[in-house]
């Protein structure tokens, strides 16, 4: 991994590469198909493949109000890039020195200057420089005056509407974490460090473990099937996930509560992420103890089949 914090030379086996720079927030499928791209053409010429990402994205510098709650970590973002194809990721370290740049300067001064590039793939929706005053036809110009390789990846679509970050974020703001892993290519992951609890959980039979200082966008309140990923341990644990308040006992604070099924242990501290498989029902309030305990069961069994499904590839 490179990362790039002002105009210094990269190291020697980043330059010469074939560059996609964009947010890549999601990592979904029309980006895989863009570094796909860029790997084919990078493989073509026996350059590298280096796709480029901000942190943080520009847009949360330039007006953070309007930035959106982001769809992956910086850590998963560049490993599924990898995953995408990226024989090499980087990332942009935002500030002044990128920001003030106009379109021109960015492509003179990071592309062919610092980057040395041979080549270069991006969506058509591409932007870039200050103001985004550059688009893909101008780059495409550029490219072919400077000697560069150029291509704009095709949308990809998913039941005949192109696949976009925005999509993903309509899906998970109405529940629906089953669209957003077609959009995605993978299930939309949320993760935290677990806190101690009211201790409700456990008290009943059916400890939880509570979610803090998550970093993603965290979908519509309801009850979730997942499957959940422990620091430090192997595999992945079928799991039922409670988002939103505690209405049942009068609370308002939003939460993300996992009870992991069939596991003991201490998770206090630790970091749990929970990768979700699908919906199993919206929040509601239950009349006391005795009528929410048979819809807990009931949704730990639902979690459990759902989650035997997703791991036998159905």
């Amino acid at each position: 991994m490179i990362t790039l914090e002002d105009f210094e030379d990269v190291p020697e086996e980043a330059r010469g590469a074939f560059v996609a720079v964009g947010n890549f927030d999601g990592v979904h499928r029309g980006h895989a198909h863009l570094i796909s791209r860029l790997r084919s053409r990078a493989d073509a010429a026996g350059a590298p493949a280096l796709a480029l990402t901000f942190d943080p994205p520009p847009v949360a510098v330039l007006r953070p109000d309007a930035a959106p709650v982001p769809l992956t970590r910086l850590d998963r973002r560049l490993d599924l890039m990898r995953a995408a194809g990226a024989n090499e990721v980087g990332i942009f370290k935002t500030g002044p020195w990128l920001l003030g740049l106009t379109a021109r300067e960015f492509f003179d001064r990071v592309i062919l200057g610092q980057l040395g590039a041979r080549g270069m793939v991006e969506g058509p929706t591409f932007g870039f420089g200050r103001d985004r005053g550059g688009d893909a036809a101008l780059l495409g110009s550029w490219c072919a005056e400077a000697g560069l390789d150029f291509e704009v990846a095709s949308p990809t679509e998913v039941d005949g509407t192109i696949v976009s970050s925005t999509r993903v974020r309509k899906a998970l703001a109405e529940g629906a974490v089953d669209e957003a892993a077609r959009l995605l290519g993978h299930p939309h992951r949320i993760g935290g460090t677990v806190i101690h609890g009211a201790g409700r959980g456990a008290g009943i039979g059916v400890p939880t473990a509570n979610l803090a200082r998550i970093e993603t966008l965290i979908p519509l309140d309801g009850v979730y099937a997942a499957l959940a990923h422990i620091e430090g341990r192997p595999g992945r644990h079928p799991t039922a996930v409670h988002i939103g308040p505690n209405a049942t006992f009068g609370e308002r604070a939003r939460t993300v509560e996992a009870h992991l099924i069939d596991f003991s242990g201490d998770l206090y501290g630790r970091t749990v992420e929970l990768d979700l498989i699908d919906m199993l029902r919206p929040t509601r309030k239950f009349a006391g103890l005795d009528d929410l305990l048979p819809q807990i069961r009931l949704d730990i069994e639902r979690a459990r089949r759902a989650c035997s499904d997703h791991l036998d590839g159905v």
